[in-house]
């Protein structure tokens, strides 16, 4: 069992939450439970970055969901990075590859996004 690691950083897209280890039962509450506190603001971008990503079971997708509506009711957008073959093949199985955007490193998702216009 390899214990989940979390670290969270600031871009000017909008934060970035990078995963190693296990998202799993036992570790998706923690992650679950940071949401609230990130500074996710209207038109920026929540990024995911998965790259360290051992396992992740149904807790770790429902995470996923979560992170979604919580980028969602900020009127924000979320991308998931480097996505392991191991999890993309879940997220396909599920169809959640229809729902998020994803990018080959978190550096990608960033330079993806684009600032809101000025004029609506």
């Amino acid at each position: 069992m390899t214990e989940l690691t979390v670290r969270t950083r600031t871009t000017p897209a909008g934060p970035v939450i990078e995963l190693a280890g296990e998202l799993d039962h036992a570790s998706a509450p923690d992650v679950r439970a940071l949401l609230p506190g990130l500074a996710l603001g209207a038109g920026q971008q929540l990024v995911i970055d998965l790259s360290g990503i051992t396992v992740c079971d149904s807790s770790g997708i429902t995470v996923l969901l979560a992170a979604r509506n919580h980028a969602l009711a900020a009127r924000a957008g979320i991308a998931l990075a480097a996505v392991p073959a191991r999890v993309s093949r879940i997220i396909h199985i599920v169809g959640l590859d229809q729902v998020f955007p994803t990018y080959a490193t978190a550096r990608a998702a960033e330079a993806a996004w684009e600032p809101p216009s000025a004029h609506p």
